[in-house]
């Protein structure tokens, strides 16, 4: 299809490794980089057999963007080659090729050479197993008979421990397994591996939730004491609230005067969330955006964005600890006297949640003293 080919840009090529690394499934991060479909995603990752690529480096007798461009200084005010490359350190003949390959002094250009430069470097070197006839046979035999390529590389150091040739890593292994674009070992002999796996997954890798893989993600033990004591208004508690079809709406809750707002959803993917948020947040006055407290829901992956919006730090619980947001789970179970479980959510309107946060916003509550959350707010904000 020609949607699967549809380029990524190297920062979003270098985010989805990183959400891959932290253990996102394909479909979370295809979410995060707004992609319609994950087949994008599952090409990038299958082709490197889900193992991370190593971050690319220049070696280090390269030249350098700043070495081109003082190339095509010189050339431009009429130095000799020679010149030039005494004043860099380098061999003229170095000066010689670079110019020649790039068209000459006539059409040198810093940009246009450096980038050469680095799209041409990309060319693979071939790995030991494609070298070495010998020892691609011993691996893949040893692979036949179940052989873990851990075992397989411990063996080969006993048996052959004056042979440098013949010893390799199971790592390397591994990536001559997964890594199908080497064309070293066949794709079959996967099969024979205990998980039977076909490329890596990493080690905290959990498709199903999501869970607990936020990149960047700020503990709840970071947070402002101003909000844990409720002393200063500003700080929020938030939360999905699940209804019928897979249909949710987002509650926020003020710590210090329990004041509730209501944040209708179009769907849960983290961009929809983070959007919808944002919008709402963004309304308030400046003294009632200090801090927005969450669960480590998958909804919340961008939580980056939320807060380059609205200025707005996100906090996360630990897992599997409602009581860190008690003021949020006390106001959902509140809410389920209006929208009982099994309630489609999305046939709400965003008119009727502000209706229905009114009347908990002017209900009085114990914990007040019997003051109104609406009451206790405006008393802050004059």
């Amino acid at each position: 299809m020609v949607t699967s080919r549809i380029r990524f840009a190297a920062e979003q090529k270098a985010e989805l490794w990183e959400r891959w690394r932290n253990g996102l499934s394909v479909a979370a991060i295809s979410r995060v980089l707004d992609r319609r479909n994950k087949t994008g995603v599952l090409r990038i990752v299958t082709l490197r057999g889900g193992i991370v690529p190593a971050p690319r480096r220049r070696a280090v007798a390269a030249l350098g963007f700043e070495e081109r461009e003082e190339i095509s200084r010189g050339i431009a005010v009429g130095r000799s080659l020679r010149q030039i490359a005494r004043s860099l350190g380098r061999a003229p003949s170095s000066m010689s090729r670079e110019v020649r390959r790039n068209g000459g002094s006539q059409a040198y250009r810093a940009n246009r050479a450096d980038k050469r430069a680095w799209e041409q470097a990309l060319r693979p070197k071939p790995c030991r197993l494609a070298l070495n006839r010998k020892l691609r046979w011993r691996v893949a035999q040893k692979l036949v008979l179940q052989w873990s390529p851990e075992q397989i590389s411990g063996w080969l150091k006993r048996e052959f421990s004056t042979d440098q040739d013949m010893q390799i890593s199971h790592e390397a292994i591994y990536r001559s397994l997964f890594v199908q674009t080497r064309g070293v070992l066949k794709k079959e002999l996967t099969a024979h591996l205990r998980t039977r796996r076909q490329m890596r997954l990493p080690k905290s890798h959990n498709a199903k939730s999501g869970r607990g893989h936020i990149l960047d993600m700020v503990s709840i033990r970071e947070r402002p004491a101003e909000a844990d004591d409720r002393a200063v208004p500003g700080h929020w508690e938030g939360d999905l609230l699940t209804g019928a079809n897979d249909t949710h709406i987002a509650t926020l809750v003020e710590r210090h005067s329990r004041f509730t707002m209501l944040v209708k959803l179009a769907r849960k993917d983290t961009t929809s969330v983070v959007a919808a948020l944002a919008k709402h947040v963004r309304k308030l006055p400046e003294e009632l955006r200090r801090s927005l407290t969450w669960d480590q829901g998958k909804e919340m992956h961008a939580h980056k964005r939320f807060t380059i919006a609205t200025n707005v730090q996100v906090y996360f619980c630990d897992p599997r600890s409602p009581w860190q947001r008690g003021s949020n789970e006390n106001t959902n179970g509140l809410l389920r006297q209006y929208f009982p479980r099994g309630t489609d959510l999305s046939r709400v309107s965003q008119a009727h949640l502000n209706a229905i946060a009114m009347r908990l916003n002017q209900r009085p509550r114990k914990t007040l003293g019997f003051e109104t959350p609406a009451d206790r707010l405006q008393a802050v904000l004059h």
